[in-house]
């Protein structure tokens, strides 16, 4: 039963999802789905995105946290448009909690739509928003270990952005065994060694994004 029922609820997802790509596609505004642990860093990869693509592209963020609006607070100060989603609980977005935010945005003005999902390494991997692709943020403060044990998210990922690459002297963390088992779980991954805090890789990261906006 519980199976059928988890079955039921991916199968609604997926059809809301689909939905929204429509949408999304009818405004021509690109859409990722930005996905990591707790703490890896997510809002501080999208100010240094928002810097450095600001006159460039036009940007708009979603910002998805089980409780609390820091992190929009923070989007806001950029003044980048931003809307806050809680989930009151729940360890992911979904299709429908994107859908019910889309009118607080003027989509056919936007380039680039980033939605932050909530930190989590399971369920986000999971469901689908309507996203044109799902980026996989790891800190290597987390260790080399969580390629293999959450599979999925990096299998559905198009971009892997490995954060606080300015630790690295400071941790046992191997990059090298990283981006191994991350490709071996997904050959196509796209791989970013980036700092949010000194600003190293950022650039070529938000390069490589204004590509995919056209």
């Amino acid at each position: 039963m519980k199976v059928k029922l988890a079955t039921n609820i991916l199968e609604a997802n997926d059809r809301i999802a689909a939905e929204n790509m429509k949408i999304f596609r009818d405004a021509r505004v690109f859409v990722i789905n930005v996905m990591s642990g707790p703490g890896a860093g997510k809002t501080s990869l999208l100010e240094r995105t928002i810097q450095e693509l600001s006159g460039k592209i036009r940007i708009a963020v979603i910002e998805g946290d089980i409780a609390g609006s820091d992190d929009a607070l923070r989007i806001e100060k950029l003044n980048t448009p931003v809307v806050q989603i809680n989930t009151g609980g729940g360890c992911h977005l979904d299709a429908n909690m994107i859908r019910e935010v889309l009118e607080d945005f003027p989509l056919k003005d936007l380039d680039l739509l980033i939605i932050e999902n909530v930190g989590n390494l399971v369920c986000p991997a999971e469901f689908n928003l309507g996203e044109d692709m799902k980026i996989m943020l790891l800190s290597l403060a987390e260790g080399h270990d969580k390629p293999l044990k959450y599979p999925l998210m990096f299998q559905e990922s198009s971009a892997l952005v490995l954060n606080k690459i300015d630790l690295l002297p400071y941790t046992n963390a191997d990059i090298g065994k990283i981006k191994k088992d991350s490709l071996s779980l997904n050959p196509k991954l796209k791989i970013f060694e980036v700092s949010c805090k000194t600003g190293e890789g950022i650039k070529e990261w938000a390069d490589w994004l204004k590509s995919l906006v056209k």
